[in-house]
């Protein structure tokens, strides 16, 4: 044999063995030759039961009467990997014949799982890759176990155990089985915080979303951890820092420990604060002719001397770049530029105007919206497709995205378009739901509606995907029911214009005469400004008192004959003289219960004997009251309410459920007259103000004042219904409608006789100071806070006198001082308050101890 020949088998054992000694570069030359010099005669398929040989060879980049390369084996066996459909695959040639050996996956018959409950199957189907009548593959499956664990951390069962295997069924069919063990609850065992010194850990918690495990987290569901919500976090204690003057504040890191043996996660926040930071000198500079920086000096929301705030540049930012954009220079771009004095610690800022980069908005994509319809989300936009580009408002839309409440996430990123100065604007969502069902109870005291209180309630914030609000909801209580109908469009006529309409009904027995009302309103509220909201609303309803019988006036004193009788000297009188056992306590005598009917003549004269029983037990009486001003009220009801109000709001507060800094101001006027019985104007007005008192210790101050005043119009008097009925919800410490006029019945004497009824003033005024603190040694998590607090207020003007038994007509102010304790609980905020009267007059009425839904406002 020649050393040529022997080369050449040496090379060919090489080509077979499908290895390459790199020894030599002579060998490789030799051996590509080789493999070249062998053209392919045919391509033989083995081991395939499904799949048919010619789809299996067309995947193959080799044909019969080519030459095979070693490449093009390896590009063979990739290609037929890549479909899925093989779990081995091996190709060789032999001489002319190129054999291809496979060994085919199985088809997925059915996906299993099996000892899930918290996840249902939908759930799992959509987190797994393994799906029915599709090739079965060990790698995707064993991805799809880690999926599956994932889908568990998310709500909270880290020690969840997932396994997989196969049940083989006939035709080579498999039923692919999920075992898993879903294990307890992972909760969150401690969250720490490391270098925070101008915050204490309590109020850090309350800024961060994820929440220890407490009791109530079975309800709350905030103690679960996510790698997700972590990050976010991070984020939420930045801004919360950047806000408040710390702009040198950074995250040094955020750590989640899991703790196997008890289950529970561990988290630390180590921060650095870094110096408080005040503004220095604030200004604007414009480099493009025609547009005027000190001009602009009013757009801007940070002022010399405030206390350094990131979202204050933010807003200053967005209103001069709408501004210029108004005075037709929409290119224009604002870049706010910061000198740092370290020994002041301020920070002044420059908002340098310039020309910015001619670039338009070619497309506008929504992604990941499966409920919320696209122009949901467009709408929330300053620009659209066509419109100059600018990345200030593309921000400022995000920033209302995410505060509708729809999505968990939104990200928005830009692509270059078909053209150099074209953008594609890309948004992506991750929806969240956004129906809610609430139940919530408690206990009310005050008079009116004492006794226990529930109220379940159905709300849709994004109904049917449009962005729409709509809420049903009942009250039930001792003596009250209430259903209401709500209905909110956000952007009515494709305006940011909010439009919408209130049904309610309640019915009230509680009072010593029943009252129902039923009635809407139909509104359209409009912001002004960022800050400024004017709302407009046509009114309507329709209120009865009493029944249709009349009004049960009370106990008079009575002979065995039903003569109406003087207690004093057991003499027979024409006017019945009301019981009053404090003023008579040895009086045994027979009494009847007399009543005044609407069809009386004189509803003011003798009234009509009713039920002469001769009882002296009352616990099953009728209703009564004795002021004759109510009474003839009622004799003319019911009475229709069509009415036009107008209100301006004034809102600058940093949360709109749990306020710290801001102002709440609303004033506005309901003018009645446009058909219906009444005829009057009435005007109130409300402030609060908001102040933290202590960052450290999250003491909050709360100044709060208010007003109202109603006049009848043209020549009809003001019916006493109209007034305002005040107590408790100005002062607190007084009874629902404890303060202001009341009528009393008068005896032979003139004097007045019981308690009286509280009849309304055309005229009121409060004012309070409150501070709400944590309560010490609580953790915070619970929700609890206290409160201190001091009410004044006042309520007067009646067109009757003391000659019809009226007494309280004046400008008398009414204080007390308490202290109440608050509750965020699962079911809504709850209060209770004790307050003591301090100022107070001989017939108001007291409520020292109240207990309800609690409101900030």
């Amino acid at each position: 044999m020649t050393a040529g020949s022997k080369l050449l088998r040496t090379a060919s054992a090489f080509a077979f063995s499908s290895s390459v000694l790199a020894t030599s570069v002579g060998f490789g030359l030799v051996l590509v030759e080789t493999a070249q010099a062998a053209p392919v005669t045919r391509v033989e398929v083995r081991g395939n039961q499904r799949v048919e040989a010619d789809t299996i060879r067309n995947l193959l980049a080799v044909r019969p009467g080519q030459n095979a390369t070693e490449a093009d084996l390896d590009e063979g066996v990739r290609k037929l990997y890549s479909t899925g459909l093989f779990s081995d695959v091996r190709i060789k040639q032999q001489g002319g014949t190129v054999v291809v050996n496979v060994s085919e996956n199985q088809i997925v018959n059915q996906v299993l799982f099996q000892g899930n409950s918290k996840l249902k199957d939908e759930q799992l189907t959509a987190a797994v890759q393994t799906t029915s009548r599709g090739a079965y593959s060990q790698a995707t499956a064993d991805n799809d176990v880690n999926a599956i664990k994932d889908a568990y951390v998310r709500i909270g069962r880290s020690d969840a155990t997932v396994s997989v295997r196969t049940v083989p069924i006939e035709n080579n069919r498999v039923n692919v089985v999920f075992d898993i063990n879903e294990g307890d609850r992972t909760k969150i065992g401690q969250i720490n915080f490391v270098g925070n010194n101008a915050f204490g850990d309590g109020r850090l918690k309350e800024v961060i979303a994820l929440r220890e495990s407490g009791i109530l987290s079975f309800l709350q569901r905030n103690d679960v951890y996510d790698e997700d919500k972590l990050r976010a976090d991070e984020e939420t204690l930045r801004r919360f820092y950047y806000n408040r003057g710390y702009a040198d504040f950074r995250v040094v890191s955020a750590t989640a420990d899991l703790d196997q043996a008890q289950n529970k996660y561990f988290i630390t926040f180590t921060v650095e604060e870094g110096e408080r930071y005040t503004f220095g000198n604030v200004s604007v500079d414009s480099t493009i002719p025609g547009v005027d920086g000190a001009a602009l000096q009013s757009q801007l929301k940070t002022q010399t001397g405030d206390v350094y705030s990131a979202q204050k540049i933010e807003e200053s930012l967005v209103a001069l770049t709408n501004r210029v954009a108004q005075n037709g220079f929409a290119f224009a771009q604002v870049t706010p530029r910061g000198d740092r004095d370290f020994n002041n610690r301020t920070i002044s800022v420059n908002y340098v105007i310039d020309q910015g980069p001619r670039a338009y908005i070619e497309r506008l994509e929504v992604r990941g919206n499966t409920k919320t319809r696209d122009y949901v989300i467009r709408r929330e936009f300053d620009v659209s497709e066509g419109d100059a580009f600018n990345q200030v408002l593309v921000q400022r839309a995000k920033q209302r995205l995410e505060r509708l409440g729809f999505f968990d996430k939104v990200n928005i990123s830009t692509a270059p378009g078909s053209e150099p100065d074209r953008v594609i604007v890309i948004v992506d969502v991750t929806e969240k739901s956004t129906g809610e069902f609430s139940v919530g109870g408690g206990y009310t005291t005050g008079g009116e509606s004492d006794g226990p209180v529930a109220e379940i309630g159905i709300t849709e914030r994004n109904f049917l995907g449009r962005g729409q609000f709509v809420k049903l909801s009942a009250g039930f209580g001792a003596d009250t029911r209430s259903y209401q109908l709500s209905f909110t469009e956000p952007y009515f006529l494709g305006r940011r214009l909010a439009a919408g309409f209130d049904i309610y009904t309640t019915k009230n027995t509680s009072e010593s005469y029943d009252v129902r009302r039923s009635g809407g309103d139909v509104r359209l509220a409009a912001p002004i400004t960022t800050e400024l909201t004017a709302q407009v609303a046509y009114n309507f309803k329709s209120e009865k008192f009493g029944d249709d019988d009349g009004v049960t006036f009370g106990r008079a004193y009575a002979n065995d004959d039903g003569e109406f009788i003087d207690p004093t000297t057991n003499t027979v009188v024409d006017s019945p003289i009301l019981v009053n056992s404090a003023a008579f306590p040895n009086y045994n005598g027979d009494t009847t219960r007399i009543r005044q009917t609407c069809d009386d003549p004189d509803p003011f004269g003798v009234v009509s004997d009713d039920a002469a029983d001769g009882s002296t037990d009352f616990s099953n009486a009728p209703k009564y009251t004795r002021s004759r001003i109510i009474n003839a009220a009622i004799c003319d009801s019911p009475y229709t309410t069509s009415s036009f109000s107008y209100a301006l709001t004034y809102n600058t507060l940093d949360s709109s459920t749990d306020p710290r800094n801001g102002i709440l101001a609303t004033a506005g006027q309901e003018i009645a007259g446009i058909g219906g019985d009444a005829d009057f104007v009435k005007t109130t007005g409300k402030a609060s103000y908001f102040n933290q008192l202590s960052e450290e210790y999250d003491v909050v101050g709360q100044l709060s004042a208010g007003g109202g005043n109603v006049f009848g119009l043209g020549s009809g008097n003001l019916r006493v219904f109209d007034n305002f009925f005040k107590g408790q919800d100005i002062v607190r410490g007084f009874d629902t409608k404890g303060i202001g006029p009341r009528q009393f019945e008068l005896d032979e004497d003139g004097d007045h006789v019981g308690r009286g009824v509280a009849i309304g003033g055309e005229n009121y005024l409060n004012a309070s100071a409150e501070a709400t603190f944590p309560l010490p040694g609580i953790s915070r998590d619970f929700g609890f806070r206290g409160a201190v607090f001091a009410d004044a207020g006042t309520l007067w003007g009646t067109e009757y006198d003391d000659d019809a038994g009226v007494v309280g007509d004046g400008l008398k102010i009414r204080a007390s001082a308490g202290v109440g304790l608050i509750w965020a609980s699962p079911f809504g905020p709850l209060r209770v308050n004790y307050a003591q009267p301090f100022l107070k007059e001989d017939y108001d009425r007291k409520q020292q101890l109240s207990f309800g839904f609690s409101t900030r406002f």
